[in-house]
């Protein structure tokens, strides 16, 4: 149970109304602090709708700190997301095997990038190999793009922790087909 409450629209003023369009219990809950809340939507939507880092590698990054941080909530989210960015169920498998250290069928690219965000959960930083395998890759604004939000989403991740945000029952079903071990 959350440890403060999720507001409605009617419970919030005009002006911060439509930081509730996207009706999660993650920005019902933020807009406790509806000006903070404005703020953490503007570093959400930059990376979603205005990075320049491809969306599946941006999405699978997201997945591995969900995945490695046993985040229900933002790995389930994240699954429908990223489907919509083109992650497909081979991708989320791969994703998982390379998790456990085990081969997959992804891109080089991509099995660098999850293995960046796995180090920067883990280990705090990306390896000096790590990066410069990616940076290979990728341009200097593309490489700030994958590291703050890999960076952002560890903080998020963070927030649903601390704030004990409920999972909508819609995305329990994700469970079912990725059933992340240790999560009920």
């Amino acid at each position: 149970m959350a440890r403060l409450p999720y507001l409605e629209a009617d419970q919030v003023a005009p002006e911060y109304r439509d930081m509730l369009k996207r009706n999660t219990n993650l920005h019902k809950l933020l807009v406790n602090s509806p000006e903070m809340a404005r703020a953490f939507n503007g570093i959400g939507g930059y990376i979603r709708f205005k990075s320049k880092l491809d969306p599946r590698l941006r999405e699978l990054a997201i997945l591995q700190v969900g995945w490695m941080e046993k985040s229900e909530y933002e790995f389930t989210h994240h699954v429908k997301i990223g489907k919509e960015f083109c992650v497909t169920d081979e991708d989320i498998a791969g994703l998982m095997a390379e998790t456990e250290g085990g081969p997959s069928k992804l891109e080089p690219l991509a099995r660098a990038i999850l293995k960046g965000a796995r180090e920067m959960v883990r280990e705090l930083a990306m390896s000096d190999a790590t990066f410069a395998e990616i940076k290979a890759h990728l341009s200097d604004e593309q490489m700030v793009d994958l590291v703050l939000t890999i960076a952002f989403y560890c903080g998020v991740i963070r927030v649903l922790a601390t704030m004990k945000i409920d999972n909508e029952p819609y995305y329990k079903e994700v469970l079912q087909q990725y059933p992340i071990p240790g999560v009920n």
